[in-house]
């Protein structure tokens, strides 16, 4: 399951989003603006406070690494 830790505002994170949606890829969406509990998880998995931070079957990437999400989802293989 691919998860990705976001805010409404972050323009990396729609950029992310839209381009996993344009490879149909599903995802579950966390607004950690509004999930106290979820930014905790978030920073304690990544160690970082920035976003967005994506959680593909355990793997964490931290930002939009679009190499890795290819490689970790097999985009474009």
């Amino acid at each position: 399951m691919t998860k990705v830790y976001s805010t409404p505002t972050c323009v990396y994170c729609k950029t992310l989003k839209l381009y996993l949606k344009n490879n149909n890829i599903e995802f579950e969406d966390i607004d950690v603006s509004k999930d106290e509990k979820q930014l905790q998880k978030m920073i304690k998995d990544s160690g970082q406070m920035g976003v967005p931070v994506v959680d593909i079957d355990g793997e964490i990437i931290v930002g939009f690494d679009k190499e890795k999400i290819d490689k970790l989802l097999k985009i474009g293989a």
